[in-house]
């Protein structure tokens, strides 16, 4: 959306896109979904799904229908909250562009669909990302590591970490998504402790999962607390598991 300057010179023509940083478990990683760009600037390139905000949207409408258009899903089947606005004037080559990111959040997707300026969509490791295997167009590796920071500051005060369950789920994989984002082994003990001990976080189903070896898993859902009460600090969490596992 190109909102026009009036009759001020020293304003010049300004666009709004959003951007979405959508977050998946696959395989027991963290996974990005990222774009093959069809068009100019940066064509060829890997980056954030995203687009410009059209006449008539919010910025939040905009945002749900990138996402609906990226993986056929509704934004009420995910979490989805506005991350940040980024506004460095180099920031794109088109011209002076203030993108407004997203984090989107959800159990496995099903496989994405690239859009209309895409020439392909495809799911990676948020590790091969950061660690140089995929390089991101315009400032989308910043926006990708400011997102991944913020949540895994949420696993710590909320209880959107069940956003990426598909229900029902055991404890033990709530723990896994907790590993997954974090980057770290926690103790099962100590975690299946503070997560069933945790105000409304998650709710009995008063079903058990039967696997193949080891104990039947009780089954959950989500409840209906939104944040995370007593908080499960990263910091303490390490401790834990540095205290139970030396070495």
């Amino acid at each position: 959306m190109i909102s026009k300057p009036g009759h001020d010179p020293e304003v010049s023509l300004l666009a709004v896109t959003v951007d979405l940083v959508i977050f998946t478990v696959r395989g027991d990683e963290l996974h990005i979904l990222v774009v093959e760009r069809g068009i100019e600037p940066f064509q060829g390139a890997m980056a954030l799904p995203g687009g410009y905000v059209r006449p008539g949207e919010t910025l939040d409408e905009a945002a749900e229908r990138e996402l609906r258009e990226e993986t056929s899903l509704e934004g009420s089947a995910l979490h989805l909250e506005q991350l940040r606005a980024y506004s460095e004037p180099e920031r794109d080559p088109r011209g002076r562009v203030i993108t407004v990111a997203y984090l989107a959040l959800g159990p496995d997707m099903p496989p994405p669909v690239a859009g209309t300026d895409a020439r392909e969509a495809v799911w990676v490791p948020v590790a091969s990302v950061l660690g140089g295997g995929t390089e991101l167009a315009f400032d989308h590796a910043t926006i990708l590591r400011d997102a991944l920071e913020h949540a895994r500051s949420q696993l710590e005060h909320t209880t959107v970490a069940a956003k990426f369950c598909p229900e029902p789920f055991t404890v033990g994989e709530l723990r896994r998504i907790y590993e997954v984002v974090w980057g770290f082994k926690l103790d099962p003990s100590n975690f299946r402790r503070k997560m069933t001990r945790a105000e409304a976080f998650l709710e009995p189903t008063g079903e058990q999962r039967f696997p193949d070896v080891g104990r039947p898993a009780a089954l959950y859902r989500r409840g209906s607390a939104r944040f995370l009460v007593p908080p499960l600090l990263r910091t303490a969490a390490s401790r834990d598991d540095a205290h139970v596992h030396p070495g």
